[in-house]
Order: C-alpha cells, then structure tokens, then sequence
C-alpha cells in the first residue's frame, strides 16, 4: 500500500474565531503545555517531508502545521476547541452530533497530523476513546513534543497504514469513522475505494457514522466518484462543501458523512450556517444528480485525488 497520512487543504483565508458556535472546554481543564510563540516557528524533517509550525498571529499559543510549505492543521493548545479552518469546522459539527453533548464516543481516525480532531473530541467528549492511524511516526513525535496532549485524554496513535488499521478495526465498536488521510496533497486511491468503505461499514457500531474530508477542483471528478462509491456502501450520504467548489469554480475541500442510518441534516444544516465560511449541504435527489453518472471507484480502479493547482496555498 502506497504511503497515507493526514493532510489538510486550506484554499481560503482561516476562519476568525467563532465564541458563539464552539463548545466550551471542559470545566476545570488544564491546558497542556508546550511550545511557546516566544520560542518562534520550528522547521524540522520528517518522513513526509518538511514539518513547520509556525506561531499564529491571533492566538497566542496556537500553531500552524505545514507540511512542505502546505497548511495542514491548526492546534490552540489553550483551547482545543477551536476548529480554525473550515473543512476542521464542519467535521468538528459532525462530532458535536455523533451523540448527546458530552456523552463519551469512540472514534477511529484515519490521518492524524496535529491530532487537532482527537483534541477536539477530547475536551468537548470526556472519556472519549480514540484511536489515531499516523503513518508518519516522526512527525507524531514532533507534534507530541512540541503541541502535547493531555494525560487525562485516551488518544492512541499507531503509526500505520491508514487502511491497514482499519482493516484491524474491531466490528461494529465506533461511533465514528473519521477519514482525513492525504498522501502528499492527494486522497490515496487504497483509500477511497468501495472496499475501503465497506471495511469503514463494518468498523461502525450500527448508529454509527462515517465521515471523509476529500479535495477536487474542475468538473469534480474524484468527487463525484466518491459520493457514487459512499452511496453503492450506505444509504445515507451527504455531502458539504462551499458553493464555489461544489460549481467547480474553486479547488478545495469537501466533506462527505455517510451512516446506514436517517443522518442530522436539519441540525447540520443549522451548524453549517453558523460557519464564517458560507456551505451547502446536498443531499437525497441533489446529491444522486450530483454524480453526474459517476460509477463507484474499487481497488482494481481507484485513483488518487488530483494534485492542487499551482499557487492554491499562496
């Protein structure tokens, strides 16, 4: 299997912080320590590449991961619940609805990166279980020392194969399945095939839910293909992105959810609203012409998610 990490696609300005939609953080919760802005921005080589973290302007001890110049992911260590980019947003809306505020889950993510997701889930789901497939150890290393979690959190890291983990996913355990898995700035093919959904399928506890962050540009054929392969696996599938992207007219990030059972779309729709970043939710009759006669992508077919443009990070 080809090598897969997390990544993370920004092609717009970061999102201004939003008190009025973030969870609280936990009562009483102390922040982890860490790198300070005082000590400036760290260049340092991992398996993937260059990792940098880089101070953000605005919040004073929140860090910028990039990976070879790219944006990757953006952690507060005083509160981790601040999503700052918007594709982070929308999956964090999807994590807000896995179960009743506050109720422990368990979740699988498959790219892990800065674990911002897994410190998210953490703080606003106590007692949460997670487990994080990060095939490069080095730069968990990093992120651990320099951007650390918690003790109290139950985050596990297996630096592995995306697919490979959840191969070895116990059946039917997780509530969620979160699938942020990049290799460079592309979607592995081995990761956006019917047989990995299917495998996603099988992890899931029967209410659970399946969610993916995928990148396309023009005419959305990698897209299209996917929620065509999520549709041949489960029978409820949506998909949200910015209007721009959805017409093609912008490379970028969507995020598709997928469950075998009725997903929260009106409660979805209302939290996507709330986002700086305006977002459209398609779904049901929308969503099937969306493919546009795409058929599902298998593992003797499957093809990586195409490369972003020239200048889509500047």
């Amino acid at each position: 299997m080809g090598r897969s990490r997390s990544g993370r696609i920004r092609t717009a300005e970061q999102d201004p912080a939003d008190p009025g939609t973030a969870p609280t953080p936990a009562a009483g919760r102390t922040p982890a320590t860490g790198r300070t802005h005082a000590q400036g921005p760290l260049l340092h080589p991992v398996a993937s590449g260059t990792a940098e973290l880089r101070p953000d302007r605005d919040r004073p001890r929140a860090w910028h991961l990039l990976l070879d110049g790219a944006p990757q992911s953006l952690v507060d260590l005083a509160d981790p619940t601040h999503l700052g980019f918007t594709y982070q947003r929308r999956l964090g809306h999807l994590i807000d609805l896995a179960a009743p505020a506050g109720k422990p889950v368990t979740v699988l993510h498959l790219g892990g990166g800065a674990l911002t997701l897994a410190r998210y889930t953490a703080t606003t789901r106590p007692r949460s279980r997670q487990q994080v497939a990060e095939i490069d150890t080095r730069l968990t290393e990093l992120v651990r020392t320099e951007l650390p979690l918690e003790r109290s959190w139950q985050i596990r890291v297996r630096g592995a194969d995306a697919r490979a983990v959840l191969e070895r996913a116990p059946e039917g355990a997780a509530d969620l399945v979160i699938a942020d898995v990049f290799s460079g700035a592309r979607v592995p093919g081995h990761c956006a095939t019917r047989e990995f959904a299917e495998l996603a399928a099988r992890a899931l506890a029967p209410t659970g839910r399946f969610a993916a962050n995928i990148t396309d540009g023009a005419g959305l054929p990698f897209a299209r293909a996917q929620v065509a392969t999520l549709r041949a696996v489960f029978p409820e599938v949506c998909l949200v992105a910015d209007p721009a992207v959805l017409r093609g007219k912008r490379f970028g990030n969507l995020i598709l959810a997928a469950s075998h059972q009725p997903l929260p779309l009106d409660e979805l729709g209302r939290r996507v609203a709330t986002d700086p970043s305006h977002g459209r939710i398609e779904h049901g009759r929308s969503l099937a012409d969306f493919t546009a006669g795409a058929v599902p992508a298998t593992d003797a077919t499957a093809v990586p998610s195409p490369a972003p443009p020239d200048g889509v990070f500047h």
